[in-house]
């Protein structure tokens, strides 16, 4: 599994991989200001100028790093990214008052750390042993800064005003960051956005129309997703104080 692995390619470009449809408007269309993208002509050019780096750079490298490495590789590689993930997710489940998904990555850190060489094999979730990734945005909407505008970073990609200010918690939450050798440092980083970047070749098919609407709309989509846990809101169909009369049936089909 590939989770939370880097941002510039990561929630912006992810969103796709969970969001398998979303309505965009075309090019020839007359497009709506959204409402939580109120800076869309700034964040506009930086998607341009981070689109570029990535048809230049980031893309060709992930395309050779696919050809040369096996699979089975591949998929380890992105394990050991992703079980380094699972501090940064206790810290943050504490910070929300979520104890047992605390306890779950915990397992999984030590699992997978352990048995799965390093993280090279996912044990834990062989052994149904999953939980729900957090991060500081998260926390932060947790705390009640639920909603929050749309930015877009040089680099780093899709993003909101809250969850750029939870950026520097993250950096610290990860284990690379201690790394003292820098070139070591920089290496490991290199290697954990060029694998992401490797895993997302297939889902860019799934754009349509317009490439900055739709990775805004399924990015906030899912970020919203995250930020709530699941919640999509209450349905009053499946609320328990929403009781039928018989009578309203009949008067319903009276006529």
């Amino acid at each position: 599994m590939r989770q939370g692995l880097t941002r510039w390619v990561g929630r912006g470009t992810l969103a796709l991989l969970l969001v398998a449809s979303a309505g965009c408007a075309t090019s020839g269309e007359v497009r709506e200001r959204h409402p939580d993208d109120p800076w869309e002509g700034f964040n506009r050019k930086v998607f341009a100028f981070n689109d570029v780096v990535d048809r230049y750079a980031l893309k060709p490298a992930a395309r050779g790093y696919r050809f040369i490495t096996p699979d089975p590789v591949e998929t380890g590689v992105g394990n050991v990214f992703s079980n380094l993930g699972e501090p940064r997710t206790v810290l943050n489940s504490l910070l929300q008052g979520k104890v047992r998904n605390a306890s779950i990555a915990t397992s999984r850190f030590l699992i997978n750390t352990t048995v799965g060489i390093g993280g090279l094999w996912d044990v834990a979730s062989r052994m149904e042993i999953t939980g729900q990734e957090e991060d500081f945005g998260q926390t932060l909407g947790t705390w009640g800064w639920e909603e929050s505008r749309y930015l877009v970073l040089p680099l780093l990609g899709p993003s909101t005003l809250r969850d750029t200010g939870g950026l520097p918690v993250d950096m610290y939450a990860y284990p690379t960051t201690y790394v003292e050798d820098d070139e070591v440092r920089m290496g490991l980083t290199a290697l954990r956005v060029i694998d992401a970047r490797a895993g997302l070749l297939d889902q860019e098919a799934l754009i349509r129309g317009d490439r900055y609407s739709f990775i805004r709309d399924t990015w906030l989509q899912q970020r919203r997703f995250e930020v709530n846990d699941g919640e999509q809101g209450e349905d009053p169909f499946a609320s328990e104080e929403f009781d039928f009369d018989d009578a309203d049936f009949d008067d319903a089909f009276a006529e």
